[in-house]
C-alpha cells in the first residue's frame, strides 16, 4: 500500500503503510511521498509533520531490485528524501524499529529523530556493491560528522538503539513504544506551539547552514520580518502577562 497522509490542525502524519514487507520502499513510493510532502508544503496550518510506519520494522530501505531505476535525475529517492529535508514544516521521525539502507537517509533528513531502544540501523551499500547519492552522503557527513559516516557507509556495521543516539543519528531515545507515542506527542505540541514564522524560518536557514549554502540577505530578510511582527509583540505581552502565547503566523 502506497504511504498516506493524515492532517491534524497543526500536525500532520505521514505513514509507511507496508508492514508486511518490513515498509520497503518502491518506485511507486517515491513520487507518491513527494506529492503528499507539496501538500504539506501547502497547508499554511501545517507546523509539524511526523514520519512513521506501520509494523515491526520502521523501513527497510529501497527495493534493491529496483535500485536502477531510483538514480533517475529529478524522480531519485535520493530527491524524494530531499523534498522531506525541504519540507516547509519541523519534521520528527518516530523510530519504533529496525531502519536500513536508504531508509537511514531517510530518517536523517528529519529534524527530529526519536527512537527505541530496540531500534537498529545500517547501512549495507558497500556490501551490496552500490556507491551511494551525494545529498545523502552529505547529510550523513553534516548530521554524524565525516568519521561516523566512514564507519558506517564503509563498513556496514550495524548499530542499535543507544549506539544510534550516541552517534547523533537518533536525538531522542526512549525505552518503548509507548514512551516513544509520548515523547512524539510532547515534542509535536512544543513545536506547534511556537511562533510560525521564527519556527519555519529558522527550521529552513539552519539546514541551509549546515549545507552551507545559506543566503546572509535571505536570512537578515526573516530576521527584520520576525522583528515587525504581531507574533513578537504578542510573544513578549505573553511573557510579561505570565501566559501561553497565542501567535497567528503573521
Amino acid at each position: 500500500m502506497l504511504p498516506t497522509l493524515q492532517i491534524d490542525g497543526p500536525a500532520a502524519f505521514l505513514t509507511l503503510r507496508r508492514p508486511q514487507a518490513a515498509n520497503k520502499l518502491t518506485p511507486e513510493d517515491l513520487p507518491e511521498l513527494v506529492r503528499l510532502l507539496e501538500t504539506v508544503n501547502r497547508a499554511p496550518e501545517v507546523l509539524v509533520l511526523v514520519l512513521r510506519s506501520e509494523g515491526k520494522y520502521f523501513c527497510s530501505g529501497y527495493d534493491i531490485s529496483e535500485v536502477a531505476s531510483s538514480q533517475t535525475e529529478g524522480r531519485s529517492f535520493g530527491d524524494m528524501v530531499d523534498a522531506l529535508e525541504n519540507c516547509r514544516a519541523v519534521t520528527i521521525a518516530a523510530v519504533h524499529g529496525g531502519v536500513f539502507g536508504g531508509a537511514t537517509d531517510l530518517v536523517l533528513a528529519c529534524d527530529f529523530r526519536v527512537g527505541v531502544r530496540s531500534a537498529e540501523m545500517f547501512m549495507p551499500a558497500a556490501r551490496l556493491g552500490l556507491h551511494y547519492y551525494q545529498s545523502g552522503m552529505q547529510r550523513y557527513v553534516s548530521r554524524l560528522g565525516l568519521d561516523t559516516a566512514k564507519r558506517l557507509f564503509l563498513t556496514a556495521e550495524k548499530l542499535d538503539g543507544p549506539a544510534m543516539r550516541d552517534c547523533g543519528f537518533l536525538t531522542q531515545l526512549v525505552d518503548d513504544a509507548a514512551a516513544l507515542e509520548a515523547e512524539v506527542l510532547r515534542l509535536r505540541g512544543t513545536l506547534a506551539g511556537m511562533a510560525p514564522l521564527a519556527l519555519l524560518g529558522m527550521k529552513k536557514h539552519l539546514n541551509q547552514i549546515a549545507r552551507g549554502t545559506a543566503d546572509a540577505a535571505a536570512i537578515q530578510r526573516e530576521v527584520q520580518r520576525s522583528v515587525a511582527s504581531e507574533d513578537l509583540a504578542e510573544g513578549g505581552r505573553a511573557w510579561r502577562e505570565k501566559r501561553p502565547p497565542v501567535f497567528r503566523g503573521r
